[in-house]
């Protein structure tokens, strides 16, 4: 195999859903997630498994396109593409059996100049969501563990 084919091979167009934006391909791995899954599925069962995953991630994404202290950052972004990404990040980082087909953090934020003020708001959202979804609050804590070190990857201000 020559290195042009191995590299055609590598790169791959992400699963898109009607109404995505289409992207550049890239080489997609479940460690772009940006963490390891959990280690047994309580954490899904928590999280009321993938219907409860799809229900937090649409209320996180919802209340943070209205919320005025980030719902900029939303405007002009693929929303269909980023509600998919959310879930099967969270669906892989709970154990639920999922692949993540998104970007790197790093890459997926690059250009979003995001602060920690913003992060801040969104964590507050996300936790708002959870709680809404009757998520246990050790569980939500698990979760918010798994994200957190991708701080350094999301904030460039």
């Amino acid at each position: 195999m020559t290195m042009l084919s191995l590299l055609v091979a590598l790169l791959q167009v992400a699963p898109a859903l009607a109404g995505e934006d289409p992207v550049a391909p890239y080489i997609m791995r479940d460690t772009h997630a940006g963490a390891r899954p959990a280690r047994d599925t309580a954490l899904l069962e928590a999280f009321h498994g993938r219907a409860g995953i799809d229900r937090v991630v649409d209320d996180l994404v919802t209340t943070s396109q209205a919320d005025p202290r980030i719902g900029d950052i939303f405007k002009g972004q693929d929303m269909v593409r980023l509600r998919r990404t959310l879930k099967e990040q969270f669906c892989y980082l709970l154990a639920g059996g999922c692949s993540y087909s998104g970007r790197d953090m790093a890459t997926a934020h690059k250009d979003l100049g995001i602060q920690a003020k913003d992060m801040n708001a969104l964590v507050e959202n996300l936790q708002a969501a959870m709680t809404r979804e009757h998520v246990a609050f050790r569980a939500q804590n698990a979760l918010l563990a798994k994200l957190a070190p991708m701080k350094h990857d999301v904030v460039t201000r």
